[in-house]
C-alpha cells in the first residue's frame, strides 16, 4: 500500500495544504538552484549537455537555461539539471543525503513550461517531489548512499516522477506506473564523483521521471507496488538502517521535509561533506591570522562514514578538487577564501597548493567521542610553531542550523549571474524568481532565463 499511499499523496495533495512557510522555502530553492544553474550552464559538462540535445533535435516545448532555444520537457530537464549541478554549488537535503533540487526543479520548470502550469502549479509540485525524495531517503537509510549509490539521483528519479505526474495531473493509478517506471531507471555511482559523470547523474534522473511520467500519462505499465513489493525498491536498494515505509508514508507532509529537516544551501562551489571542516579551519585562520607558512600541518576529524563522499585526497583536476578537504583547505590558505575561481584545473595545480595539500590529513572520530544518537561534526586542529589551534564545527554555513539571510542569499545569486548580467537585472530576475508562485502562467518566468 506504500507506493499507493505515495501516489495518492502526490496526486490529490492541494496546493493550500501545503504550510506558507514551506512554499516559502520552496520558492527560496528556486531562486538558489537557478542562480548556480545559470552560473553552471557554460561549464564545459553543460556545454556537452546541450550538444546531446541539439543532436537529439526534439520539438521545442522547454526552454534550455542560458540559452535561447528549446527542446522537449525531458531533454530540457536533463540539459538544465545537468548546468543546476555542475559547479556543485546546488542545495542539500540531509534525509536524502544528496542533492534535491537540481533534478528536481529542472524536471518541474520543463513539465511546467510545456503545460502552461501556474506559479502556484510549480511550488505545489516541488513541495510534492521533494516529499517523496526526503521520505524515500529515510526508507533506504545511510547505508544504500554509503554502499556506494548516489542517492540524489536514486532516489531522485522519484521526486522528478512525482513533479512531472503532478504537472501532467495524473490519477493516484497513473503515478503508480509513474514510480513503477522511475525504479527500473534507479542509477548513479558514488565512485563517478570528481568526474563530468555526477551532474550527468542529475540530468538522468530528470530525464527519467519525465519520461516514466509522460510513458505513464500514455497509459505504459508497471509494477503498481514497486516500492513494497518482493524484489522492490526497498528490497533490493535499502539498508539495514532503513526506517518503515509504512510508518513514513503516514505522517506525508507531518512535517513536510522542507520544514523539518529543511534543506541546506551551500556558501562553497564544492562537496558539501568538506563544509563543516572549511568552516572549523576558516574560523582558526581567521581568529589567528594563519598563512600558508605558519602552516606545519592541518588534521580533520570526520564522524564514521561522513567523508565518504570526499574521494580524492590529491586531486589535479577542478572537478576532483571539489571531492577533496584536503584542497579545500589549501585553496582556503592560499587564496584567502574559496569560490567558484577555486575550483579551475590550474589552481589546483599550482606548486604551492600542492605542497599544502600534502600538509593536511584527515581521521575517523573515535566511537568514544561520539554522542548516541549520533551526532554529525568536523573537528580540526592545525599545528603551527606558535602552537596548536583547535575548533568543532557541528553545523555549515547555510544549513537550516545556520541558514543564510536574506542578504546572504542575495550576495550569492549576485555571485553567479555577474558574468551574464549586471546587477540591477539580476536583483528583478531574483525578484521574479521569489514571487514566482502570483504567476498566472510560468512560461515568462523561464523566457527570462535565456539571458
Amino acid at each position: 500500500m506504500e507506493t499507493e499511499t505515495l501516489a495518492r499523496f502526490v496526486a490529490q495533495t492541494r496546493h493550500e495544504d501545503i504550510p506558507p512557510e514551506a512554499r516559502r522555502k520552496a520558492r527560496h530553492a528556486l531562486v538558489d538552484t537557478l542562480g548556480v544553474a545559470l552560473a553552471g550552464h557554460r561549464e564545459s559538462v553543460s556545454q556537452l549537455a546541450l550538444r546531446w540535445v541539439e543532436d537529439v533535435g526534439a520539438r521545442p516545448q522547454a526552454t534550455l537555461w542560458g540559452h535561447g532555444h528549446g527542446t522537449s520537457a525531458a531533454e530540457a530537464a536533463f540539459a538544465n539539471a545537468v548546468s543546476a549541478h555542475a559547479l556543485d554549488f546546488d542545495d542539500s537535503l540531509p534525509t536524502l543525503r544528496g542533492h534535491p533540487s537540481a533534478t528536481l526543479l529542472a524536471a518541474a520548470l520543463a513539465v511546467g513550461e510545456a503545460v502552461k502550469a501556474s506559479g502556484s502549479e510549480l511550488v505545489t509540485a516541488y513541495a510534492l517531489g521533494l516529499e517523496v525524495a526526503g521520505k524515500l531517503g529515510r526508507a533506504l537509510g545511510d547505508d544504500h548512499y554509503l554502499r556506494g549509490w548516489h542517492t540524489s539521483s536514486t532516489v531522485g528519479v522519484f521526486s522528478c516522477a512525482a513533479a512531472a505526474a503532478r504537472l501532467w495531473k495524473l490519477d493516484t493509478e497513473a503515478t503508480r506506473a509513474a514510480f513503477g517506471l522511475a525504479a527500473s531507471q534507479m542509477a548513479g555511482l558514488v565512485s563517478n564523483f570528481g568526474t563530468m559523470s555526477k551532474p550527468f547523474h542529475m540530468g538522468q534522473a530528470a530525464h527519467a521521471g519525465v519520461r516514466a511520467a509522460w510513458l505513464a500519462r500514455e497509459g505504459f505499465s508497471a509494477n503498481p507496488s514497486v516500492f513494497e513489493a518482493p524484489g522492490g525498491v526497498i528490497a533490493v536498494y535499502g539498508g539495514p538502517d532503513g526506517e518503515s515505509l509504512d510508518a513514513l508514508v503516514s505522517r506525508l507532509g507531518a512535517p513536510w521535509e522542507l520544514l523539518a529537516p529543511g534543506i541546506n544551501v551551500k556558501r562553497w562551489p564544492c562537496c558539501y561533506a568538506s563544509h563543516r571542516p572549511l568552516s572549523a579551519f576558516l574560523a582558526i585562520k581567521e581568529a589567528h591570522g594563519l598563512n600558508a607558512g605558519d602552516i606545519e600541518s592541518v588534521d580533520v576529524g570526520f564522524v564514521p562514514g561522513n567523508d565518504a563522499a570526499l574521494i580524492s585526497r590529491s586531486p589535479d583536476t577542478g572537478l576532483a578538487a571539489k571531492f577533496s578537504v584536503e584542497y579545500a583547505v589549501a585553496a582556503a590558505v592560499i587564496d584567502g577564501r574559496v569560490s567558484m575561481e577555486s575550483f579551475t584545473d590550474a589552481r589546483v595545480q599550482r606548486p604551492a597548493v600542492r605542497e599544502l595539500m600534502a600538509r593536511v590529513h584527515r581521521h575517523e572520530i573515535a566511537a568514544s567521542e561520539l554522542a548516541f544518537p549520533a551526532q554529525i561534526f568536523a573537528t580540526v586542529s592545525v599545528r603551527t610553531a606558535r602552537g596548536v589551534f583547535q575548533a568543532r564545527a557541528d553545523h555549515a554555513p547555510g544549513s537550516t542550523e545556520l541558514g543564510m539571510t536574506d542578504a546572504d542569499r542575495r550576495e550569492k545569486f549576485l555571485e553567479c549571474t555577474e558574468a551574464l548580467m549586471d546587477e540591477a537585472s539580476a536583483l528583478t530576475l531574483m525578484n521574479s524568481i521569489d514571487h514566482c508562485e502570483t504567476l498566472p502562467d510560468i512560461s515568462a518566468l523561464v523566457q527570462a532565463l535565456k539571458v
